[in-house]
C-alpha cells in the first residue's frame, strides 16, 4: 500500500440542501489513520457518523475537503475509477450482510474479484474462509447458514482482495451478544494477525471497546477520542485474542452519555 496513512480526511464537510434549510452533516473533519489500526466511530443519533463512513469509503462525495485511501486521493476521482477502486482496495461489512442468496458461500466471497474483471482466486477464497472458520461451508448457500455465519462470509468477502481499508457499518447490530463477540474477535484478528485496517461505525460501547481508538462525533465534528488501555494483540481470552473487558466499555458508554446529554446544538444528519 502506498502512502504513510491508510485513511486521510482533510477538512471534510458535507452539506445537504441550501440556504436556511441546509443540513450540515460534517463540519470540517480532519483525521489520519495508520495502516493496521482498528478505529471505532460513535456518536448520538444525528451526529454524522454514517455520513462520515460514506464519505471516507467513497460511497458519497463530500461538499468540501479531500479523502485519501492508501495515498490515493478519491474525492475528485471519476465514478468508474472510484467504483474500480472500491472493488479492489476497500472492503465493506454491513449489518444486513448483503450476500446474494443464489450464490454459494465461495461465489459470494470471490464476487469482488469478478466485479473487478479478475479471475476468481479460489485458493485465496479458501484461505479467508479458513480464517473465519467456514472452510467446510464453501458449497453452502447463505440461506443454509446462521446469521453469525453469514456475517463471517461477509468478512471473508471484505478481506479477499487484501484491501487497504475495511469499513464496517454496525456489523454486529443484527446479532446476539455471543455471536457479536465472535465477529468482533474476527475483526480484531484481521488487524492483529493480518495487518488489516478497520474503521467501524457502531452504537454499541461493548463493540467499540475492541478497537484501538474510539472517535466520538457530535454535530458533524470529532469532539473527543478514547484510546484502548493495555495490549490489544494476542492473548489468552476469546480464542487467542484479548477481550477488552467491561471497564473499557463502561468508559466508552460514559463518554457517549455525556455527548447525548441535552444541550443546544444544530441539526446534523446521521
Amino acid at each position: 500500500m502506498s502512502g504513510d496513512w491508510a485513511v486521510e480526511l482533510h477538512g471534510i464537510r458535507k452539506r445537504y440542501g441550501r440556504g436556511s434549510t441546509a443540513v450540515h452533516a460534517l463540519r470540517g473533519v480532519d483525521l489520519t489513520l495508520r495502516p493496521g489500526s482498528y478505529t471505532a466511530v460513535m456518536g448520538p443519533s444525528g451526529s454524522g457518523k454514517s455520513t462520515f463512513l460514506q464519505c471516507a469509503a467513497g460511497l458519497d462525495r463530500p461538499t468540501a475537503g479531500t479523502v485519501r485511501l492508501g495515498g490515493t486521493e478519491i474525492t475528485g476521482m471519476k465514478e468508474n475509477k472510484l467504483t474500480a477502486l472500491r472493488r479492489t482496495r476497500i472492503g465493506f461489512v454491513f449489518q444486513a450482510f448483503n450476500l446474494l442468496p443464489s450464490l454459494t458461500v465461495e461465489q459470494n466471497v470471490v464476487l469482488p474479484m469478478r466485479l473487478a474483471g479478475h479471475r476468481p482466486d479460489r485458493r485465496r477464497a479458501a484461505e479467508v474462509l479458513h480464517q473465519v472458520g467456514l472452510a467446510d461451508k464453501a458449497r453452502r448457500r447463505p440461506g443454509q447458514l446462521s446469521g453469525g455465519q453469514q456475517q463471517r462470509v461477509a468478512i471473508a468477502r471484505a478481506l479477499v482482495t487484501r484491501p487497504d481499508v475495511v469499513f464496517a457499518d454496525e456489523p454486529t447490530g443484527a446479532l446476539d451478544t455471543t455471536t457479536a463477540t465472535e465477529i468482533l474477535t474476527l475483526l480484531r484478528g484481521a488487524v492483529d494477525t493480518h495487518g488489516a485496517t478497520v474503521v467501524m461505525v457502531t452504537h454499541d460501547p461493548a463493540a467499540a471497546a475492541w478497537a484501538d481508538r474510539v472517535l466520538f462525533l457530535s454535530d458533524g465534528e470529532i469532539v473527543d477520542h478514547l484510546d484502548r488501555e493495555g495490549p490489544a494483540g494476542p492473548g489468552p481470552d476469546r480464542g487467542g485474542l484479548r477481550d477488552p473487558g467491561r471497564a473499557h466499555a463502561d468508559r466508552i458508554a460514559a463518554r457517549m452519555t455525556a455527548l447525548a446529554a441535552p444541550r443546544t446544538h444544530s441539526k446534523a444528519a446521521a
